[in-house]
């Protein structure tokens, strides 16, 4: 609807939509053969993760002698990567779920994709772990199971450990919560489709819908329920991550503000990177009239309260720094900003603190190129907040004497170019084999903005 309707309620579907016109736009993409810029894309994600493919397996058929690392760096591209990615997840359960909970209607035009993205980067996170490990073909020993390798035994004292529990839980309920919110619109595809593969997989996949009262009522109890167990989650999953570092006695690491530092900068990462898909998949697939300026407009101010708090962090470490008295802290956080990795600390107080105040401005929200130059520097810089976490507080270590420098190799390099080609390739394929609206989802919104706009006398003004 356009905002000449006089409602109380902005406008969440423009054009004037009927609900048939809502079905046909979003299933448009699955059901028409894919456009030129689509097989631009794809090629160019497929390219990077096959390039990505080629150095995993170099690396591993290798060994980890290949990075970069030595004795004093020990974490290098893996971490910062796994770390990325984790955080990348986050913003996809928080629109779902946490904003379901609290009745924010403007989240159905970007909760489907944003829950596809979710999946899609906790798989790329997965990848690094395993390769750290050095011995992919033996990852199954982090999993605590009887066996008969006599008194081997996970470790469940480590963080690491509580990484596997915490994102294996992660990616469980998302993966549900997705599909769960993916049924209505399983259906809608298997009534469209012609009789064939792809009916008899939407029929097989949408549990027998029949779009009843009592089905709706049990499917919106099942979510409601869905969502409320989901939301812990975007708290306890990055959380957990952070007490890799926070648990140490390492200078830098050792700190109490670290969990909600980085599940604010999850969540600051991951609405930017939302942000930058919808942006480009609205005028891919011609879905302007469903993800609009408002709906962009709304993510951007989430992002700049995420990006207040985490340059909030930023000033809470150096002050602490300093008020503790502590020199082997101080001298930390004086080489982040003075030291040989200068240029990376500052890039990362550039995008994370400074660029993002630029959406204080309404005409800046409002301007996507804008906002999707913003989103990307974003990303740009939460990757280098976790590079500078890692790599500056552990390449100066206690001794001068064993001090060294850390320079990434090729198939690093390779290796964080391959999980964008995964991200976006998962992403693209997504985009042509299920909606990357909720329809039934947006339907409502419709159905609601019609029905206020009905109610209203025809003289009467807004509020």
């Amino acid at each position: 609807m356009s905002d000449t309707t006089g409602s109380l309620r902005p406008a969440l579907v423009t054009g004037d939509k009927t609900i048939a016109d809502v079905t046909r736009d979003i299933c448009a993409p699955m059901e028409r053969r894919p456009t030129g810029l689509w097989w631009f894309a794809f090629s160019l994600s497929g390219t990077a993760l096959l390039i990505g493919v080629a150095a995993v397996w170099y690396q591993i058929a290798t060994g980890i002698g290949t990075w970069g690392l030595n004795r004093t760096v020990g974490w290098g591209f893996d971490i910062t990567n796994f770390v990325f990615w984790v955080g990348i997840g986050h913003a996809g359960t928080l629109i779902s779920a946490v904003l379901f909970l609290f009745r924010q209607k403007w989240r159905t035009a970007v909760n489907r994709s944003a829950e596809a993205m979710t999946l899609f980067a906790v798989m790329c996170a997965g990848i690094f772990p395993l390769i750290h490990m050095g011995r992919v073909w033996l990852a199954y020993w982090m999993i605590p199971y009887p066996n008969t390798r006599g008194s081997l035994w996970v470790n469940f004292k480590s963080p690491l450990m509580w990484d596997v529990f915490a994102i294996s839980t992660y990616l469980l309920i998302s993966a549900l919560f997705w599909y769960v919110g993916l049924i209505p619109d399983l259906a809608t595809i298997r009534d469209r489709s012609q009789p064939g593969l792809k009916k008899r997989v939407a029929s097989f996949l949408s549990l027998g819908w029949n779009g009843s009262a009592r089905t709706w009522n049990r499917y919106e109890t099942v979510y409601m329920l869905l969502a409320g167990l989901a939301t812990p989650l975007v708290f306890s999953v990055h959380t957990i991550v952070s007490m890799d570092f926070a648990t140490s006695v390492i200078p830098g690491w050792h700190t109490t503000i670290f969990p909600p530092y980085f599940v604010a900068g999850a969540i600051f990462s991951g609405l930017a990177m939302v942000l930058t898909l919808m942006i480009i998949a609205r005028k891919v697939m011609s879905l302007e009239d469903y993800v609009t300026p408002k709906h962009i407009e709304r993510m951007c101010l989430l992002m700049l309260s995420m990006g207040c708090i985490v340059g909030l962090a930023y000033g809470t470490e150096f002050f602490m720094a300093a008020y503790s008295g502590n020199g082997y802290e101080q001298f930390v956080f004086k080489n982040r900003a003075l030291g040989p990795f200068s240029w990376a600390y500052w890039t990362m107080v550039s995008c994370n603190v400074f660029v993002p105040q630029l959406l204080w401005f309404r005409r800046v929200r409002t301007t996507l190129p804008l906002v999707f130059v913003i989103a990307i520097l974003v990303n740009v810089g939460m990757w280098f907040e976790r590079f500078v976490i890692i790599v500056t507080s552990l390449h100066r270590d206690f001794l001068p004497s064993s001090w060294a420098h850390y320079i990434p190799t090729w198939v690093e390099i390779a290796t964080l170019v391959g999980s964008f080609g995964l991200f976006f390739t998962c992403f693209l394929i997504f985009c042509r084999i299920a909606p990357a609206i909720a329809i039934a989802e947006v339907k409502g919104a419709a159905h609601l903005r019609k029905r206020e706009s009905r109610q209203r006398a025809p003289g009467e003004k807004a509020a």
